[in-house]
């Protein structure tokens, strides 16, 4: 298929530095795709709140993307701006607000994520009062589940489609719902439907049992892993740094070096989109290389390192790859 126009001014004008990177760093993710390699995505900060869904959804919807390793705040965010969009509200001088302002958006129930602020009503009591139900008859029955797939159950019972506020095509967990698309969540416990669950299991409601564990989502990968690696093998595209990328990586030296899986294969691409500068100690500061020592990455993997916006970044290389 020929490059749309959005794909024809970038290889045109982003020719050097950050953005000749970005060229590279798309052009590799196809090249990975069209001999048949399979790709993660890995979702740090607040890139559902940054609408990143309106290019993700249609990676998803394309099979650009095999497998989703995200925050507890992104797997739920984008459900929550597909619920409650109409309400949130954007604040542009927010460099410029003092204490007291950020009071007053706490005291009238907003929650500022950089120049955007989600409705506490609008979003996390809406999604909280259908979870519960999911929860509660997972509880009572004995089942477990992982906290994507109870997400999964809530949109494909059709319980929000009375709340959308946006296109669903702009929603990337309708997608991923649709398409049953493998998520590892790690850290959940840490986001905002993770600190409700744990009250309800603090009060005695629940057991905690009932919701899969981080330790359970490295076994299943672990598991999942060298049956999708076959071939031209699995990349991985990290957005941002953090928990969300460094715990699916480390699923390859863990196989290799604890589980004595020495034909294992290494990630096969990586391409890190970041505006954190080097620094010490820093993972998401660390450079690509730095990766080789661990075991995750080989030394004859692609491997690409952008340093810049990733709400700017990511949707371009998207793009690119879309053929827009």
């Amino acid at each position: 298929m020929s490059k749309g126009p959005i794909s024809q001014f970038i290889e045109k004008h982003y020719l050097h530095f950050n953005a000749a990177a970005l060229v590279d760093a798309a052009k590799g993710y196809e090249e990975h795709l069209l001999d048949n390699g399979k790709m993660l995505i890995s979702l740090a900060g607040a890139m559902s709140t940054a609408e990143l869904g309106k290019s993700l959804a249609e990676m998803i919807r394309q099979d650009k993307v095999h497998i989703i390793s995200c925050t507890g705040a992104n797997l739920e965010e984008d459900i929550m701006n597909l619920v409650a969009h109409n309400s949130y509200k954007r604040v542009p001088n927010y460099r410029d607000l003092s204490p007291q302002e950020e009071w007053d958006l706490l005291e009238n129930h907003f929650n500022r994520v950089t120049d955007t602020c989600i409705p506490e009503e609008e979003a996390f009591r809406r999604l909280q009062s259908h979870l519960y139900d999911i929860w509660n008859n997972a509880n009572s029955k004995g089942e477990r589940y992982f906290p994507h797939e109870f997400m999964y159950q809530m949109i494909n019972s059709g319980v929000l489609q009375q709340y959308y506020e946006i296109d669903p095509k702009d929603s990337w967990m309708v997608a991923a719902a649709e398409k049953n698309l493998p998520i590892v969540v790690p850290g959940w416990e840490d986001s905002t439907m993770g600190n409700i669950f744990a009250s309800y299991c603090i009060k005695g409601e629940f057991n905690a049992t009932t919701m899969k564990s981080g330790i359970e989502y490295m076994m299943w990968l672990a598991d999942w892993y060298p049956k999708n690696s076959t071939g031209k093998g699995l990349g991985f595209f990290q957005i941002g740094g953090g928990i969300a990328g460094d715990f699916p990586i480390c699923v390859v030296p863990m196989l290799y070096q604890d589980m004595e899986m020495h034909e294992v294969p290494f990630w096969s691409y990586f391409c890190q989109i970041s505006d954190s500068t080097t620094s010490y100690g820093s993972y998401s500061g660390a450079v690509p290389n730095e990766k080789i020592t661990w075991g995750k990455l080989d030394i004859h993997t692609p491997k690409f390192i952008v340093e810049s916006d990733a709400t700017i970044v990511v949707p371009l290389i998207f793009a690119y790859i879309l053929d827009l």
